[in-house]
């Protein structure tokens, strides 16, 4: 039987959706197994997909509902080279298919956000809007706000005794005071994560594909931009940085010192690390990750102290941090319900479930909401109520 083309698909809506998602018309022939000419054609309105590749289009590669093929034109959407300023253009050009999914995702959730709390954020403490930062203000000074903001005192984090306890106090600390944090294992792995800015519902996305200690600077960093009022996307590789212009190269090292004084600050790690020789290249590895426990950072945070205080070398920052980087490990669990559930803010989570229970959206819409299928509420619903999060 002869397979019949959609009547009614808008060939500039094919084009706009591969472009949203930052793929190439031999990428989307490639996947579909389908020529380019083809591909290309349909996009030129000279013949439409059959029924079953448009699902294949919307479902598996464009990550869009079947609906938005039909509409006269595309919907508003301010693509990632206007919305983040913070990463050199050739890296915004260069985001992968992936990337592009969790920035819509990112954006998803805050609508359910809208919905779910009526417009209105639900925290009593809202940081963006009673504290500020200034490139013109002491760094030490701001950073102690934040931390009062926050309520974390720094006799209680040196107790904390790991890093995923370090992580978890973090970010309840940052939920508490209004923002909502998301994670997700990114596909490309260089992204630390993003935020996206709102008077009501700011939300802070975190690369999960690595470890717990490089997750808590990329939150402090992404709320340092939120107290800025910018939208940050950012690499873990700092190097990027030298490649911007003037003025997102000044947002992103002040984003930086921000979150290294929240989390180290520096009157205590000079007494800290006042018994040590002023060349710190000298010194046994093990007393940087001493350091590092304290404060539940990383070793390259602590070293990164040192290179601005001029007591190791450029090349010997960059050496280390490359080898350590090296080293780091990431825990795989083998409990989907446990990773889903830590990958949700938890406020945000608990609403839905809530929700769900008042009988005011179906299972179907919770899951939705949530990302997941409805086949897997249940089970992931146990896992909110249960309250284990990293």
């Amino acid at each position: 039987m002869k397979v019949q083309p959609v009547v009614g698909i808008q060939p500039n809506i094919l084009r706009w959706a591969r472009e949203s998602i930052g793929l190439s018309l031999d990428e989307v022939a490639i996947r579909l197994k389908r020529p380019i000419d083809e591909v290309e054609a349909w996009e030129l309105g000279e013949v439409a997909p059959s029924y079953p590749q448009l699902e294949k289009l919307a479902y598996q590669i464009y990550k869009r509902p079947l609906a938005v093929f039909f509409l006269p034109n595309p919907p508003e959407e301010i693509p990632p080279k206007r919305e983040f300023r913070t990463l050199p253009e050739v890296d915004l050009e260069n985001l992968s298919p992936d990337t592009y999914i969790q920035i819509r995702k990112a954006h998803a959730y805050q609508l359910s956000l809208r919905e779910l709390f009526f417009n209105n954020n639900p925290s009593d403490s809202r940081i963006w809007r009673d504290f500020s930062l200034s490139f013109d203000q002491p760094i030490i000074e701001q950073a102690k706000e934040i931390r009062r903001k926050l309520g974390v005192e720094l006799i209680h984090q040196i107790s904390w005794k790991n890093d995923d306890v370090a992580l978890k106090q973090w970010r309840s600390s940052v939920e508490n005071a209004g923002i909502f944090i998301f994670k997700a294992p990114f596909k490309q792995k260089e992204l630390s994560g993003f935020c996206l800015v709102d008077n009501e519902f700011p939300v802070i996305y975190i690369n999960n594909s690595t470890t717990k200690t490089r997750q808590i600077f990329s939150l402090l960093h992404e709320l340092s931009h939120i107290l800025l009022s910018i939208n940050g996307l950012s690499k873990f590789d700092k190097s990027y940085i030298n490649s911007l212009p003037n003025g997102e190269m000044k947002i992103e090292r002040f984003c930086n010192a921000v979150a290294a004084e929240v989390l180290i600050p520096n009157v205590d790690f000079n007494e800290s690390s006042s018994h040590l020789p002023h060349n710190i290249e000298s010194v046994n590895e093990y007393e940087i990750a001493l350091l590092a426990n304290r404060y539940g950072v990383s070793r390259e945070a602590i070293l990164r102290r040192f290179l601005d205080q001029g007591r190791v070398s450029k090349e010997f920052y960059e050496n280390k941090s490359r080898n350590w980087a090296r080293q780091q490990k990431v825990g795989k669990g083998g409990d989907w319900y446990a990773s889903a559930n830590s990958y949700l803010s938890e406020r945000f989570a608990k609403e839905v479930i809530s929700r769900h229970y008042r009988h005011q959206i179906s299972i179907e819409q919770a899951a939705d909401m949530l990302g997941i299928k409805a086949k897997n509420y249940a089970g992931l619903e146990q896992r909110i109520l249960q309250g284990t999060k990293i």
